[in-house]
């Protein structure tokens, strides 16, 4: 990985020198828009939309559009006397609990790795903050924006995880809200029944692209020249559930059966190792003369019932 900022955590009178990782890169399939016939890119020019004269990157400026039409338009010196920190810190505001900070607000993860000088600091305080169960609130600037962002640790490393602020996340304002929907407790109940059935432990490994995965074998095939063929899939409906207990029901019932399907796979070579075993100690050995044993003979019939009459 290459390190794309380099700063200092700033932690009361101590200072530690770190450097900044993308913590995540995206896994989509990229694609350029060419002409159909021959693929060839197509390219784009900047142009005003005044007279249409292509502008060099060099007489760009940022314009802010009025609600009148008219544009005001910024420079470089105006953004130059913005209150904006240059310092290259992160400044640790507070210590939260992690589950009082809402996941909403999380927007984009980066590794911090100490420079040399800052090794003993950094592991210093990363196993406090590791011991006392909490995150650390920070403020940094990064590609001139600054950010809060929590300070956590996973895997022995600091990651930052920059974060919205407040007024950029939207509320929730939808019509049922207001509506007076009754939930019958039988059906609240067989909910949880659902719940409890699929909860389990969550693994990220799990679970898999599969749309990329299919567009990679579209392209795959595209280039050895192969036709591709895709399965049938039944699609969801969006029809209204009549209802919603048999539903549930039926929901649970599918779900207890997937469940002891995959229990059945897991233990069912074991089962066929186990009759196989018992089928090849019945039968004789390869080349072997020896005769099956006589089944014992039952009483004759006359001498049970003479006994019986006695």
């Amino acid at each position: 990985m290459r390190s794309i900022w380099k700063g200092a955590i700033s932690f009361g009178l101590v200072t530690i020198p770190v450097k900044l990782y993308s913590a995540t890169e995206q896994k989509d399939v990229s694609f350029h828009q060419v002409r159909r016939s021959d693929g060839s890119r197509i390219r784009y020019k900047r142009v005003a939309q005044a007279d249409g004269e292509e502008v060099p990157y060099g007489e760009i400026a940022k314009g802010y559009e009025l609600p009148s039409g008219e544009t005001v338009v910024l420079t470089d010196e105006d953004f130059a006397d913005l209150p904006l920190s240059t310092s290259r810190a992160i400044d640790v505001l507070q210590f939260v609990p992690l589950e009082q900070v809402d996941p909403i607000l999380f927007e984009k993860s980066y590794y911090l790795e100490p420079d040399k000088s800052g090794s003993k600091p950094y592991v210093l305080l990363r196993d406090a903050l590791a011991q006392s169960g909490k995150v650390a609130i920070v403020k940094v600037a990064l590609r001139n924006r600054e950010s809060l962002a929590t300070l956590r640790v996973r895997d022995g490393v600091f990651v930052l995880e920059t974060m919205l602020w407040p007024d950029e996340v939207r509320a929730p304002d939808f019509g049922f809200l207001d509506d007076d929907i009754e939930v019958r407790p039988q059906e609240l109940a067989m909910a949880g029944s659902l719940i409890e059935t699929l909860s389990g432990d969550f693994d990220a490994s799990d679970y898999k692209d599969s749309y990329r995965e299919a567009l990679q074998e579209v392209i795959e095939a595209k280039i050895a020249g192969h036709a591709v063929k895709q399965p049938e899939q039944a699609q969801p409906t969006s029809s209204t559930v009549v209802d919603l207990m048999a539903a549930l029901r039926a929901s649970v019932e599918a779900a207890k059966a997937g469940r002891t399907g995959a229990g059945d796979a897991a233990s069912g070579s074991g089962r066929a190792k186990a009759a196989a075993k018992k089928t090849a100690a019945a039968k004789p050995a390869a080349g072997s003369t020896a005769k099956p044993a006589k089944t014992a003979k039952k009483a004759p019939a006359k001498k049970a019932a003479a006994r019986k009459s006695a």
